[in-house]
């Protein structure tokens, strides 16, 4: 009986403190507080009116080359929309038309940048307004580069144009970078790189596009959410062959083709589990910075990773496909050639790693998993990248998250990994702390309008990045 009693105590014990961390959780966080008017709606307008001359500009960016017709027609739109920040900052490019502009401040020897890419995607299928139109129909902006990228750029550079007009003078040097081909993963910010390296010149904090103000980004979550990408996973390139044996197919009373080696290989791959699953610190902390948002029994989870970590690995494949790719390398295989008839069938796997030292694990999996079927792997010779992770604990981190709660006091807060690419990435190496994160608050409909047809944004919205971007600097030490 003493026994019972002692099992008792310390499950009772255990429960008080996974609700004791639940509610305190929630208490060690900014509390939410009514939205708020960063700018009147009649300044709002009149910022996307200005935009609008931004958007008319169709600067897609295409692996075909570089056609500076249009690229022309935006600079001298920056110019005509922000004659100081021309006139006083210093500006160099890279490459055909990679911006970088820099305003020298008080201590020269320390440097931040804030980024957004000026190149868009072209806007094939039906729209429902001109997509190079920049119309302002029902309280939004239409037109491609709308939320992928030119508002946050127009915000950034409206922002300091107006603190220059006020006498603004930065505590350090700032950096506007954009490059002209970021939707290519083209070479304009790589060179800018090389600049930086060669003057060795590092940042502080760099703040570049990835994350916005979104829906709640999972079922149990009760507010917006400004999602801060702290990470980009690694991208890696296998080159896949089956070759034919000594055997005569035509002859073999069970033929293995290299294209059923090749199939029973790929299947292999999609239907098990090859490769590393973890909790990473970057997935962890956003589930901990989900969890004062959480209802209840969500929250009781999300606040005891140290106890739920292992079931939350299992479970959140199976319930949110985007939190599923955070917790490991993924692979899809893009690309299949070779037919019946032929000695040799070739696939192409793209797979996207989290970590690089996990990854060299997931490989040699995924070459064990080959070689069963008689499949050749290796990774292309090119295009293979790993770059580091921000680190979050950083006082610059969270010098981002108090002007989040600044201009968007009703919305919630969390870093996360984020599965696609921004030019960001190049500068890991120089700089501890690159959030991707632009202040722009998107619905479900213009987040998912990104590379697709009818990308807008509201006119509100506008106003509100611009505010974002003008604290954020203003109040930048």
């Amino acid at each position: 009986m003493t026994a019972l009693y002692i099992i008792l105590g310390a499950v009772a014990l255990l429960l008080a403190v996974l609700v004791i961390r639940a509610v305190l959780c929630k208490a060690k966080v900014r509390p939410l507080r009514p939205e708020k008017e960063n700018v009147s709606p009649e300044k709002s307008l009149e910022y996307a009116r200005r935009l609008a001359k931004m958007i008319q500009c169709k600067t897609v960016s295409s692996d075909d080359g570089f056609d500076d017709t249009q690229f022309a027609k935006l600079r001298g739109v920056m110019e005509e929309l922000f004659p100081l920040v021309h006139e006083r900052l210093k500006k160099m490019t890279f490459g055909d038309d990679c911006w970088m502009y820099c305003l020298e401040g008080k201590d020269k020897g320390r440097n931040i940048m804030i980024m957004s890419h000026h190149d868009v995607v072209d806007a094939t299928g039906e729209w429902e307004h001109e997509p190079f139109g920049g119309e302002i129909i029902d309280g939004k902006i239409w037109g491609r580069g709308t939320v992928d990228t030119k508002t946050p750029l127009f915000a950034e550079f409206s922002a300091l144009e107006e603190l220059l007009s006020e006498g603004f003078e930065p505590p350090c040097n700032l950096w506007i970078g954009s490059s002209h081909n970021e939707e290519i993963a083209g070479d304009g910010i790589p060179k800018a790189l090389e600049y930086f390296e060669k003057n060795n010149i590092s940042f502080e904090l760099i703040l570049d596009e990835g994350g916005a103000v979104i829906e709640a980004p999972m079922g149990g979550i009760v507010c917006k959410c400004a999602m801060m990408a702290i990470h980009e996973k690694g991208r890696f390139s296998a080159e896949c062959s089956a070759k034919e044996g000594d055997s005569h197919t035509g002859l073999a009373a069970n033929p293995e083709t290299p294209v059923v080696r090749m199939s029973r290989f790929i299947t292999d791959v999609n239907s098990k589990n090859l490769f590393i699953r973890k909790m990473y610190p970057e997935v962890k902390a956003m589930f901990e910075g989900l969890a004062p948002y959480s209802v209840f029994p969500m929250r009781l989870i999300f606040a005891n990773l140290w106890l739920f970590a292992p079931l939350l690995k299992v479970i959140i494949p199976k319930i949110n496909a985007q939190a599923a790719s955070m917790i490991g390398t993924m692979c899809s295989f893009t690309a299949i050639n070779g037919g019946s008839q032929e000695k040799e069938c070739r696939a192409k796997a793209s797979l996207r790693c989290v970590n690089d030292k996990d990854f060299e694990k997931d490989f040699d999996a995924f070459s064990k998993a080959a070689e069963k079927y008689g499949v050749e792997v290796k990774l292309a010779e090119s295009g293979n990248e790993y770059h580091k992770p921000a680190n979050f604990r950083l006082p610059q981190f969270g010098y981002v998250k108090d002007c989040i709660g600044e201009i968007f006091p009703n919305v919630g807060a969390a870093p996360f990994i984020l599965p696609a690419g921004t030019d960001a990435r190049h500068f890991s190496d120089i700089c501890p702390c690159v959030v991707r994160f632009a202040p722009i608050d998107i619905d479900a409909q213009q987040y998912a309008s990104v590379h697709s047809p009818n990308e807008n944004i509201s006119v509100k919205a506008v106003g509100n990045a611009v505010a974002f971007y003008k604290h954020f600097l203003k109040n930048y030490r």
